[in-house]
């Protein structure tokens, strides 16, 4: 009888005790999501990326070194590692989970496509970053236990992140379900293909010093897909309240007071009259400490603008202050933190400037039609104008874009150096393409960083290191890496990047 009744007390106990509003599966378009938001570049870029091209620099040392002494900032949390860390943890983890749910789902097939073409994205920050890098294998710890995924080298990933962009590309289907719910383009599929192609753009000019013919043939595919169209076509993340800028957390908070502008950055600006510098910086008159740094001691008119010279630290750069006729460090020019560096402001992946000026340097190599000085003129418009997308205060009026380019024309005999230059310009808060293009390119015309005590041999930081964490868990791999790639050091080059 007492069996019986267990028996019947049994019946139905499983759902009974299944929580009827819990989710039973997660819709991967809600990984995708988390996958791009998670791309938004680490504070990070700051200390390595933004310092290398001289966009910006802090003088402190501690956790803040790294370009600014031409240091490598390693260690377990090193910042070398940063975007290491949250691009294989949080992006490409991520999307293969979303491919590895989606591949064999016809009705998933858009969502499939736009993986493909965000892990491309996510890949070529990584490799262009440290080199060679974990590819084939990577993010598969979780589907097939494999914890020490071998590394490829740059130039088989570069040819896969090709055929992965120009294969994706061209299966995204506009007659199949959209996917409005991911975050980026809300399932706009022109647009996609739009930001698919401008990637590959970019992916084929990278290869413009080691492999010319595929560069070429791959940046020609890439124009004849279809590229982005106007600023509208942006490929940002989105930040809000709840989703905040890392930079701007970072320049909002603790090191509000620690990071500058540099001089060279504001004199280039300056030196054409550029007004795009009233919209990107402030600088905080007279101010003798951080608290000092107030509203009432705001100016933002160019004139007044005035950079923090490279090669000091935090106690040599007060008799530099000094000479430069300011109360102290503080009242340096910085990236004003109310606009572009404010919590919500979007981070830009791919854009209509950058895109433009990627044509113009195809149409001086011979590689497109049209005229590059029409191309030049778009680019630099299109980032004038996109600035009031960080701020509607840093709009810049269009009679100062007419003004300024009309003042400054696009010069046949030096193309190359006013389009990477003007790159450089509109890829500003996006320091890990910066960083890519200078190497690429050799342009602008940076001078190294002359601080004393360097760990570098050569001119500028030309990768960054494996991480630690890394070194412990991965060293075999790490090693066939190193043996190929050269010494796991700031002066070894990576594949594209040939003298």
């Amino acid at each position: 009888m007492l069996l019986g009744l267990a028996s019947s007390c049994d019946k139905g106990f499983n759902e009974l005790n299944v929580n009827p509003t819990a989710a039973t599966a997660l819709n991967p378009v809600f990984l995708f999501n988390n996958a791009i938001v998670s791309a938004s570049y680490p504070n990070s870029i700051l200390i390595f990326e933004h310092s290398i091209v001289q966009y910006m620099y802090s003088p402190n040392s501690g956790v803040l070194a790294g370009g600014n002494y031409n240091a490598d900032n390693r260690g377990p949390s090193g910042q070398n590692g940063a975007i290491w860390r949250q691009y294989y943890q949080n992006v490409v983890r991520y999307l293969i989970a979303v491919m590895e749910q989606t591949k064999a789902d016809a009705n998933r097939a858009n969502l499939y496509n736009m993986a493909r073409i965000w892990r491309a994205y996510a890949f070529m920050v990584l490799t262009d970053t440290y080199g060679d890098v974990p590819y084939s294998e990577a993010g598969l710890g979780f589907l097939g236990g494999n914890t020490t995924p071998k590394y490829d080298t740059q130039e088989s990933i570069y040819n896969d992140l090709i055929k992965e962009l120009t294969e994706a590309s061209a299966a995204l289907d506009a007659a199949k379900p959209t996917e409005a719910g991911e975050v980026y383009y809300g399932g706009n599929i022109p647009r996609w293909k739009r930001f698919a192609n401008s990637l590959l753009l970019r992916a084929g000019m990278r290869l413009s010093k080691v492999n010319p013919t595929l560069a070429q043939s791959t940046a020609q595919r890439a124009i004849a897909a279809g590229l982005l169209q106007s600023n509208a076509d942006n490929g940002a993340i989105k930040n809000d309240a709840q989703y905040q800028s890392p930079v701007g957390s970072l320049l909002n908070s603790t090191e509000a007071a620690n990071f500058y502008l540099t001089k060279y950055f504001v004199d280039l600006l300056k030196s054409t009259a550029d007004p795009r510098l009233a919209s990107i910086a402030v600088r905080y008159v007279g101010a003798k400490s951080g608290p000092e740094q107030t509203a009432a001691r705001a100016d933002r008119t160019t004139a007044t603008q005035i950079g923090m010279p490279l090669g000091f630290d935090n106690g040599t750069v007060i008799a530099q202050a000094t000479k430069d006729g300011l109360a102290s460090f503080y009242d340096y020019s910085q990236l004003d933190r109310t606009r572009m560096a404010k919590l919500t402001a979007p981070n830009f992946q791919v854009t209509y400037a950058q895109t433009q000026l990627l044509l113009a340097e195809a149409a001086v190599r011979g590689w497109t039609t049209g005229n590059a000085a029409d191309f030049y003129n778009a680019g630099v418009t299109a980032h004038m104008q996109q600035l009031a997308d960080f701020d509607a205060a840093s709009a810049v009026p269009a009679a100062s874009i007419t003004a300024y380019l009309t003042a400054n024309p696009y010069a046949a005999a030096r193309g190359l150096e006013q389009i990477n230059t003007q790159y450089y310009i509109a890829s500003l808060m996006n320091g890990p393409e910066a960083f890519a293009n200078f190497r690429r390119s050799g342009f602008p015309r940076l001078t190294p960083n002359p601080y004393p005590g360097r760990e570098t041999k050569g001119s500028f930081i030309n990768r960054l290191t494996y991480p630690d964490n890394e070194l412990a868990v991965n060293r075999a791999k790490i090693d066939e890496a190193i043996a190929r790639q050269g010494a796991d050091n700031l002066d070894t080059r990576v594949w594209w990047d040939k003298q």
